[in-house]
């Protein structure tokens, strides 16, 4: 004998009060939303300076007229950006390595990475920039590019590569020694072990904080402009020079939020899947 099944009277209230609540949450914080845009829209338009501002930093003519020139800039950041990425992740995850190996033939190893890392997550990446963009050109070695891209690059690279060694070390020690302790057991060498079960457990730990350093270092490329290369925010400051509209300021920012803002959203959208069958059971023990 089989039964069509139906919610009993008590699940239908239940979900009938969690969709009231539902709706109410949304329209109180559309309610907010527009208070605040309204009140922000209302002090910025009254301000006794507005049009002067509006004139100087807003001009929709001289936004169409600098957007290609400050395009074109952004892709050299988007170059850097990606360039940089990648030899940061792979050195920061040697260096990681390095540092927490305990072989005592390496000791001068570690103690090399240890200071290199204290000196540049130590120093503010514009000040590395200075350095590098001006001290190494002085040394006049032959060999070494001294163009304003390639020392930008290499200074960025530096500082990122101290900040990811620092992550990947944090998720290598976050696996457990019983893992290394198992893998020894099965006949794993130490390099086999760090290869193939260490490493990839370190990785999958530190993904988050790894794609949120990934995220500030696309708006830190924005920095090279200071050593002369031309990049976006050059690009704004030569469309400046003598006209004194800042207009190109904000179409280079927006050029970075078109970047930047997907990239933030795919992190938090990756974070959440991550701990989403975690913050499942925290609501289902909550709602119980």
């Amino acid at each position: 004998m089989t039964g069509h099944w139906a919610p009993s009277e008590r699940a239908l209230a239940r979900v009938a009060y969690r969709r009231r609540r539902r709706r109410r949450s949304f329209l109180v914080a559309l309610a907010s939303t527009v208070v605040v845009a309204v009140l922000a829209v209302v002090v910025l338009v009254g301000s006794p300076g507005w049009e002067r501002a509006r004139e100087a930093f807003f001009d929709p003519v001289e936004f169409v007229d600098v957007l290609p020139a400050v395009a074109q800039g952004l892709w050299l950041n988007l170059r850097v950006w990606v360039i940089a990425g990648v030899i940061a992740v792979v050195g920061g995850l040697l260096l990681a390595i390095a540092r927490t190996t305990t072989a005592p033939a390496l000791f001068p190893l570690r103690a090399v990475v240890t200071i290199y890392i204290d000196v540049f997550r130590g120093v503010p990446v514009l000040l590395v920039l200075l350095l590098v963009g001006f001290g190494l050109p002085a040394l006049r070695l032959p060999w070494l590019p001294i163009t304003a891209v390639f020392l930008g690059t290499l200074a960025i690279v530096l500082t990122y590569t101290a900040y990811l060694a620092e992550i990947f070390r944090a998720g290598i020690e976050s696996v457990h020694p019983s893992q290394v302790a198992a893998a020894r057991a099965l006949g794993l060498t130490r390099g086999q072990t760090t290869r193939r079960v260490v490493v990839p457990q370190a990785v999958r730990a530190v993904t988050p904080a790894l794609l949120n350093m990934i995220v500030a270092l696309q708006k830190d490329s924005g920095l090279i402009s200071i050593l002369g290369a031309v990049d976006a925010i050059r690009a704004a400051e030569i469309a400046v020079t003598g006209s004194y509209n800042f207009t190109a300021y904000v179409a280079a920012g927006f050029l970075f939020l078109l970047i930047s803002v997907p990239l933030t959203r795919l992190v938090d959208a990756y974070n959440a899947r991550r701990g989403g069958r975690g913050s499942g059971r925290a609501t289902v023990g909550a709602i119980r």
